[in-house]
Formats: structure tokens, C-alpha cells, sequence
């Protein structure tokens, strides 16, 4: 009996903690960085390199978002899609996340220390500060340019792949990660329109929520129409036309959602516009990373 009631509290317990990692940025995050880790070295990597990079990026995203999920748990219990969440809810205990999620962080730039190069680690480490201090504890409740500069923080996932496998970051390497930058807004003000009320209540000043779903979308299609010339265009800075190819059928598929949701920023249109968003970003980097093993030169 007793044994049971261990089992079962450990396992209740890991589910929680697992919870408040956010895994599934984590697996967004470490495609980033895999993808752009073989694209610059064109597959001739060290098979440990990307395995201690997995390690290191993956520990550091689990931990941020524990930092995330305790500075947060306030507005999340305000929120209905957050309120269920493990530290509102009573299933974790604040002092707890916020230990596991220093740890974590700590851990991983130790391991990407001993492991990985110098630039890299300090990609990892700058990612945490971006996503911990400066978008969650300084801008998320404060600004609404919040989602906007926050966003370098996955870009650092792309930097950290690109100096593993090079030790620099040259200009297609800093051009690359910048995608994720500009990416961000096109991505995250899709969600934010379809759960504007609960920001509002929580006085989080997402855009929605100061200008409403209409302008929202219309600085959506902005967005959009900026990164998706720009990852065109960074082909001819030492890309192929694998990546050309999949950039521009990508790039339409985006622009098609963002401009259904400009004539009906409706919440199901935004939440489609939204998974969009993500499929574009995978897609993109995993053309980027095949670019790499099948060089095909563009020659206009």
C-alpha cells in the first residue's frame, strides 16, 4: 500500500514538472537548433555535437519555462487556458518550480560549457536571460513591443547551432537566427487574438487586446510580409535551391492564412492562422537543414 501511494505521488509529480517545461517549444526550439547546427557544418558534425546541444538547449528551454510558469502564476490563474496549470492550480508549489527551473538552467550552461564551445554557451545563456528577464520580468505586463523583442530568444536557439558547428557566427548565421525574430509576432499575436479576452482580464497588453482583432491582423499580414521576402532573400547570401523552393511554397502558405484572417479575424481563423505559423517555421528550418546535405546552387 504504502508503495503505491509513492509510485503514485512521484508520478504525479514528474507529470507536473514535465508540464511546466513546456515540451513542446522545447521540440520547436531544438529543431531550430539541429537544423541550423547541420546546415552550417553541411552534415560534417561530430554525432555527440548534436546530441550535447540537445542535451544543453533542451535543459535551458525546460528551465526558463519553469522560471516562466512561477513569475507567471499569478496572471495565470486569471486566465482559463493557464489556470489549470500546475502552480495556480496547488499541484506544484511555487518555491519548488522556481528551484527546478534554476536548476535546470544552471545545469545547462554547464553541460554546453563542458561539451560545446564558448559562443555557443553564450547563446544558451542569452536565451535564458531574453526569455526570463527581459521578456517575462521586464516587458510581458509593461509594453506592448513585449512578444516583439522577446522573440530573440529563439533566434538564440539558431545562433547556439550555428556556433557549434562553426565557433562564429558569420552574416548568414546571424541573418538565419533573425528569422526566428521576426517570426515571433506573425506566430504569437495569432494566439493572442484568439485568447484576448483572457489577456485583458489578466492586463496583459498583448496587441489584441490595445488595438483589437482587426488591426491586430492587419499588423500580422505587416509582419508576414516582411519575413517572408526576407527569408527569400537571404538564398542568395550562400544558400540553395532547396531552400528557395521551400521558403517561397512556405511563404505563400502563411501569407494565405494571415490574409483569410485579415478579412475575418475571427478566434478559428486565428487559432488555424496560428498553427500555421508553426508549420511554417518547421518547415522552413528543415529546409534549411536538407539544404545543407543537397547543395544546389541558385544561379539567377
Amino acid at each position: 500500500m504504502l508503495v503505491n501511494i509513492i509510485n503514485s505521488a512521484l508520478g504525479m509529480s514528474l507529470k507536473e514538472y514535465i508540464e511546466i517545461s513546456k515540451l513542446r517549444i522545447v521540440m520547436i526550439l531544438d529543431l531550430v537548433a539541429v537544423t541550423t547546427l547541420l546546415a552550417a557544418s553541411k552534415w560534417q558534425i561530430n554525432p555527440f555535437d548534436i546530441i550535447y546541444l540537445l542535451i544543453a538547449g533542451s535543459l535551458a528551454s525546460m528551465g526558463s519555462a519553469a522560471i516562466n510558469h512561477y513569475y507567471d502564476r499569478d496572471i495565470d490563474s486569471l486566465m482559463s487556458r493557464t489556470s489549470t496549470r500546475p502552480i495556480p492550480a496547488g499541484r506544484i508549489k511555487p518555491k519548488n518550480a522556481l528551484i527546478y527551473g534554476i536548476l535546470l538552467s544552471v545545469i545547462s550552461v554547464i553541460i554546453s560549457y563542458l561539451t560545446l564551445n564558448l559562443l555557443a554557451t553564450a547563446f544558451i545563456a542569452l536565451g535564458i536571460i531574453v526569455y526570463d528577464v527581459i521578456y517575462t520580468l521586464l516587458l510581458k505586463r509593461k509594453n506592448a513591443s513585449n512578444i516583439v523583442i522577446g522573440g530573440f530568444a529563439g533566434s538564440c536557439a539558431s545562433y547556439a547551432g550555428w556556433a557549434t558547428a562553426t565557433g562564429s557566427i558569420d552574416l548568414l548565421g546571424f541573418l538565419v537566427g533573425l528569422i526566428v525574430f521576426i517570426w515571433t509576432p506573425t506566430h504569437f499575436w495569432t494566439l493572442a487574438i484568439k485568447i484576448k479576452e483572457e489577456y485583458a482580464n489578466a492586463k496583459v497588453p498583448m496587441l489584441p487586446v490595445l488595438i483589437g482583432e482587426a488591426r491586430a491582423a492587419k499588423y500580422i499580414l505587416l509582419n508576414t510580409a516582411i519575413l517572408v521576402p526576407y527569408s527569400i532573400a537571404i538564398t542568395f547570401l550562400g544558400l540553395g535551391l532547396i531552400y528557395l523552393i521551400i521558403s517561397i511554397i512556405t511563404g505563400l502558405f502563411l501569407i494565405h492564412y494571415d490574409l483569410r484572417l485579415l478579412k475575418n479575424p475571427s478566434k478559428s481563423l486565428a487559432w488555424r492562422a496560428y498553427m500555421a505559423s508553426n508549420q511554417y517555421l518547421m518547415l522552413l528550418f528543415l529546409g534549411l537543414m536538407f539544404d545543407g546535405l543537397y547543395m544546389i546552387r541558385f544561379t539567377p
